[in-house]
């Protein structure tokens, strides 16, 4: 089993800043990939998309990609 991306680099929040890291968890479309393709836990997958959909609303990253 793979082990949380989050947790394995030691990362303790989740900055909706850091878009690079993001990007990692957004499928080609711009969609948020859900926690079983990522194997991240709970917790971080919800911290997740909270930071991705605010990073979103402040036009850091994409809704949709063409």
């Amino acid at each position: 089993m793979k082990q949380d991306y989050f947790s394995a680099n030691n990362i303790k929040y989740i900055d909706y800043k850091d878009v690079e890291i993001l990007k990692k968890f957004l499928n080609p479309n711009g969609k948020i990939v859900s926690h079983k393709r990522t194997s991240v836990t709970s917790k971080n997958q919800r911290a997740l998309a909270s930071a991705v959909k605010r990073a979103r609303f402040l036009g850091l990253l994409p809704f949709v990609v063409k």
